[in-house]
């Protein structure tokens, strides 16, 4: 046995889900964290169980691990079986009282959470990690570790592929940018590109304050959880859908229309939208950004630092490091995070323990995710396209291969022919 300890950096969704496999398989568990909370985009995002990621959702609670943060999206929904533009039974939750429930749930799972701990360097034994640097100088010491940094940011990103710092959730200024474990480590990284070979890709909604709604619309958004407002001529933007790493809305709706969704705060469905011409919509005449505070200007960049791995989400090259979320691939979305994080942080557990890495069957949605999400990123026209199982190419792939699926009890066939029932809930 090599040790104990699983060092996961990053605490958004594919971060949190890791610490939690990895608690859940057993490991001593510590979580570092930049900012002053954790969820990182989940803190602006909401959108759960639209289309294939219903099926990934429904199967990671089967395997049990990080899969029970599902059931607390579940928990602070406020809407259910809401349909928009593209979209199927999704649902929306709380972004405003999810945050307080995961780091209670981490706690209660023995994950040892550090926030406002910025890792900025990596201590390398052969082609082991054997120690990260934080911002003050002190070593952290660690027997696997899991990079969960993502790939948005830092400031020097968004001001050189996208409109400049839009002051965004991520709060670079504040709380430093992003750095790279792997790329730390030695791994050479690749970025996404999209429209006009443009490398990474601007963050696809943002949030409306929902008290500068007018009485109307906020009833509309609270009785049914979306609102399309038809945009005159004049203001529809289509060549902006090319730029969004989110594909599955890159939908002509999505251009002629201003879409609205109950999330907390209003989440607006389009990259940036200039606050001027926002306030000529009926209903939006007092309008403000809540997240990026510059939204009528731009919004963060991303995919700019995808690591190489294998199947078992172990770093490429490196024995002892493992990546999730955005790090593991041009992924889209929560759901995505969540999967990654929990195959990450269970393996990284096995690796203590000297056991085989796990692979997730190609023939669940989850394993479909992770294995074609893999090869994409080895093609130029895969880093073209995000990987998402909401929408566009790999959506489409689940519905050819009858993977996706809304009935439990092809879920259950499907959990138990290939061996995943409880895989990361079981001591190792």
């Amino acid at each position: 046995m090599r040790g104990h300890r699983v060092i996961v950096v990053g605490g958004g969704w594919a971060g949190c889900s890791a610490a939690l496999s990895a608690a859940a398989a057993g490991a001593e568990v510590r979580l570092f964290e930049k900012t002053d909370m954790l969820l990182g985009a989940g803190l602006v995002g909401g959108i759960m169980r639209n289309n294939g990621r219903y099926t990934a959702t429904e199967e990671a609670l089967r395997m049990g691990g990080g899969g029970e943060l599902f059931a607390i999206t579940d928990e602070v929904a406020r809407h259910v079986d809401v349909e928009f533009p593209g979209q199927k039974h999704a649902s929306l939750y709380d972004v405003i009282q999810i945050e307080p429930r995961v780091r209670q749930h981490l706690s209660d799972s023995a994950v040892d959470v550090q926030i406002m701990r910025r890792v900025v360097d990596v201590r390398m034994d052969g082609n082991s990690v054997s120690a990260l640097v934080d911002d003050e100088g002190e070593i952290i010491l660690g027997d696997a570790f899991v990079d969960a940094t993502g790939t948005s940011g830092p400031m020097g990103a968004c001001v050189r592929y996208g409109n400049g710092c839009v002051m965004c959730i991520q709060r670079c200024p504040a709380f430093g940018g992003r750095v790279s474990v792997t790329g730390r480590s030695g791994v050479p990284e690749s970025m996404a590109v999209k429209g006009e070979d443009l490398p990474g890709a601007m963050s696809g909604s943002g949030k409306l304050n929902r008290e500068s709604l007018s009485g109307q619309l906020r009833r509309s958004l609270e009785q049914s959880g979306v609102v399309v407002l038809p945009l005159p001529e004049e203001l529809r933007r289509p060549d902006k859908l090319a730029t969004k790493p989110c594909q599955q809305y890159a939908l002509p709706e999505y251009a002629d229309n201003i879409v609205l969704l109950d999330t907390g705060h209003v989440k607006l469905m389009t990259p940036y939208f200039p606050l001027d011409k926002l306030r000529t919509l009926e209903g939006l005449t007092n309008a403000r950004y809540e997240d990026p505070y510059a939204g009528g200007k731009g919004n963060s960049i991303r995919f700019t630092a995808v690591a190489p791995r294998d199947r078992t989400l172990r770093v490429t090259g490196r024995s002892n490091l493992f990546c999730a979320g955005e790090k593991a691939g041009v992924y889209v979305g929560h759901t995505e995070a969540i999967v990654t994080g929990m195959l990450a942080g269970h393996n990284a557990a096995r690796y203590l323990h000297e056991s085989a890495a796990v692979e997730l069957s190609a023939d669940t949605v989850c394993g479909d995710l992770i294995a074609w999400g893999g090869e994409a990123r080895l093609t130029a026209e895969g880093r073209a396209q995000s990987q998402t199982l909401a929408g566009s190419v790999l959506f489409e792939r689940l519905c050819e291969r009858d993977l996706y699926t809304t009935q439990g009890s092809v879920i259950d066939e499907r959990i138990d022919r290939t061996g995943l029932r409880s895989i990361f809930s079981r001591l190792i």
